[in-house]
């Protein structure tokens, strides 16, 4: 049944204005970028009054600095993308392919991670990582991102894992084929929207993550990734608002790219569940 005229009216101008606030600060960010910041302070959300600023783009594009923390991103972006994969495409198998007992209790136990964000847990996440000796390492980063972001995958690879038809399995394994075979050869490309829609969300929040790496790598600067470099426009008496935004539009720019060639997945696997067979 199709919606009435000003029912559809009414959609569009809630989402308008939904849209225009998610990209306020985009635009309060670009806008600070392209001027000084004396500017930015006096008037947020105005236009550059004595011409287009870009000299911080500049000074920022030509640090050494701003890549080695860009490589550092790229680091921890992809050792958590990859390590979560993994672990969730396996643990999803077992908990939606095979029978063990208890099997429900222990997938429900896991799933209470869901309730629990990383900076909740945050001192015995230090505490275990210190006893490793991984503090100021990216190592020290990548895994306990990997480890929280494990149970969200599961559940949504979970729902595709079970709605893959029973029958093909067993067609796979009279044909000769082992369950590794089943697995990577079989089951793993034909829920390939999921997997990347897991790998996009891992992507989007590793590449983002602030607190963890700041706990974790501390005064190791030369570990930082690229959120962290924000730190060094901060002083102790004042800020440059101008760089800072200059910064974080440069930031945002690969996450928002990067987005917009994969909502497709990302909406496919959050809405998609099971796979009919």
């Amino acid at each position: 049944m199709r919606d009435k005229p000003y029912m559809m009216a009414i959609k569009y101008v809630v989402l308008t204005v939904l849209c225009v606030i998610m990209m306020l600060p985009v635009l309060v960010a670009f806008l600070g970028s392209i001027r000084t910041t004396g500017e930015f302070i006096t008037q947020p959300f105005g236009l550059p009054r004595n011409g287009i600023q870009l000299d911080n783009y500049v000074l920022i594009l030509t640090d050494p600095g701003f890549w080695r923390s860009g490589l550092n991103s790229l680091g921890i972006t992809f050792g958590v993308t990859i390590l979560n994969v993994i672990l969730s495409s396996m643990l999803a198998f077992v908990f939606s392919r095979m029978k063990f007992r208890f099997k429900n209790v222990w997938f429900n136990i896991m799933s209470v991670g869901l309730l629990f964000p990383l900076v909740v847990a945050i001192l015995p996440i230090f505490i275990q990582i210190r006893n490793f000796g991984l503090t100021g390492s990216l190592l020290g980063v990548i895994l306990p991102m990997a480890a929280f972001g494990v149970p969200g995958s599961v559940v949504i690879l979970r729902g595709f894992f079970i709605g893959v038809p029973k029958e093909l399995e067993e067609a796979a394994y009279i044909d000769g084929a082992n369950i590794y075979q089943f697995f990577f050869m079989i089951l793993l490309p034909i829920v390939r929207p999921a997997i990347f829609a897991v790998a996009t969300i891992q992507i989007i929040a590793a590449w983002n993550e602030f607190f963890l790496p700041l706990v974790v790598l501390g005064n190791n600067t030369d570990a930082w990734p690229l959120p962290l470099g924000l730190m060094q426009f901060q002083g102790q008496y004042g800020a440059d608002w101008s760089a800072i935004m200059t910064y974080i539009t440069i930031l945002m720019v690969p996450a928002i790219i990067f987005y917009l060639f994969t909502q497709r997945y990302i909406v496919t696997g959050l809405t998609g569940g099971e796979l009919k067979g």
